[in-house]
């Protein structure tokens, strides 16, 4: 059976997931990281229908992810600009996109890559540790309590 929802699970994960666990939101993020602000941008670029993408437009707005600022106030019309708490997600949509990229399209593939500004070359992003700034992946951490922990 399929929980309905992950909001009583003592779970970063879960809890992560209960924001941006729907995969139209994925998109509306991914869009909004490209520059996409705008609601009728979003239908056309999406395909969506405009009763979904007004509910997890609300959802994010209300999560404090995408921030809504008015630019037509008469006729009710909206920017929608992803916050701090919204550009923090830029890591994490990164890396799914990377990992889109090798393992689903694969090499040569990409329809996104990134250039690094500073100094004009194609780059990929990859994790640190902020400490020593050595690479991080699965075999080089572990996972032990933090002070939310339960039993």
């Amino acid at each position: 059976m399929r929980k309905a929802s992950f909001a009583d699970m003592n779970c970063s994960v879960a809890q992560a997931l209960e924001i941006v666990g729907e995969w139209w939101t994925l998109l509306i993020l991914r869009d909004s990281f490209l520059g996409i602000r705008r609601f009728d941008d979003f239908v056309e670029r999406l395909g969506i229908s405009r009763n979904v993408l007004t509910t997890r437009l609300d959802k994010l707005v209300d999560t404090g992810i995408l921030e809504r600022r008015a630019y037509d106030d008469a006729r009710g019309r909206y920017d929608y600009v992803l916050t701090d708490k919204g550009r923090a997600l830029w890591p994490v949509m990164t890396t799914l996109r990377q990992w889109g990229d090798e393992w689903i399209l694969g090499a040569g593939n990409e329809p996104i890559l990134l250039e690094h500004r500073d100094h004009e070359h194609l780059t990929t992003a990859r994790l640190t540790c902020d400490v020593c700034g050595e690479p991080l992946d699965a075999r080089t951490v572990r996972a032990v309590p933090g002070p939310g922990a339960t039993n």
